[in-house]
């Protein structure tokens, strides 16, 4: 962990009350599947936010609106300066032995699933992605892995857009070992219908994000962790549900 300032590049909306921000920064170390705690004024907490993708010197994050916090990022404009700490958590593991990944993303656990899709690309796996939403003024993030080169199967709760039903309704593709990301009924629904190994990023609220406060453990098979320091990444074996 390490802190440093990231000033605003752009701050757009991109879908129903989701944003997508790049910060300009110090971007080393930075790694697929951690995330960033961002210093708002005026609040006591930092809000955690994932790492959505790295270019050069800039970092980019797509969040929801759903509280003070996020109200006050997207009101965020070019030039302004966040505290940011960085290289939280402990991002994927792309050593296990697969060679037919699929990446399944819900809302706002879409975002990470694009970094770690480019690093899929660069070992030479192409990803299957499913992209799960409530409806189609939600959905976000379609074309830009379709211009990765990953084949993308869209799921809306209310069959607005692509397959009618939730993630898992999407999930007889052809793959070897999984990655996944969003809201815990979904994590739980991956778990029980998936037939490989994978690896869960688990979205959890944290008080402090580097692991002191103890706010966000679970249970494993080895005992209590944190989300925020020994996660956000956990291997399926390893969760108890």
């Amino acid at each position: 962990m390490r802190q440093t300032n990231f000033q605003v590049k752009q701050n757009e909306q991109i879908a129903e009350n989701v944003f997508k921000m790049q910060l300009g920064g110090d971007v080393n170390g930075i790694r697929a599947g951690q995330f960033v705690n961002l210093l708002i004024d005026g609040l006591y907490l930092r809000r955690p936010i994932s790492v959505c993708d790295l270019s050069g010197n800039e970092l980019t994050i797509v969040y929801k609106v759903v509280g003070k916090g996020t109200e006050r990022l997207a009101e965020a404009v070019r030039g302004d300066v966040f505290d940011t700490l960085v290289e939280l958590g402990n991002g994927y593991d792309l050593t296990k032995d697969f060679k037919k990944p699929l990446l399944i993303g819900g809302g706002v656990g879409v975002p990470p699933l694009y970094f770690l899709a480019k690093q899929l690309i660069a070992l030479g796996k192409k990803p299957t992605v499913i992209l799960g939403f409530n409806k189609q003024s939600e959905v976000f993030f379609e074309q830009e892995f379709k211009a990765l080169g990953c084949d993308v199967q869209v799921v809306t709760v209310d069959g607005s857009v692509g397959v009618r039903g939730f993630v898992t309704d999407a999930m007889d593709a052809d793959y070897d070992y999984f990655f996944t990301c969003g809201p815990e009924p979904m994590l739980k629904a991956v778990y029980a219908k998936s037939k490989t190994s994978g690896q869960f990023s688990f979205e959890e609220r944290m008080g402090c994000g580097f692991g002191a406060c103890m706010g966000c453990s679970c249970k494993t098979i080895t005992g209590y962790k944190r989300i925020c320091k020994d996660g956000p990444i956990m291997y399926k074996e390893e969760i108890l549900w």
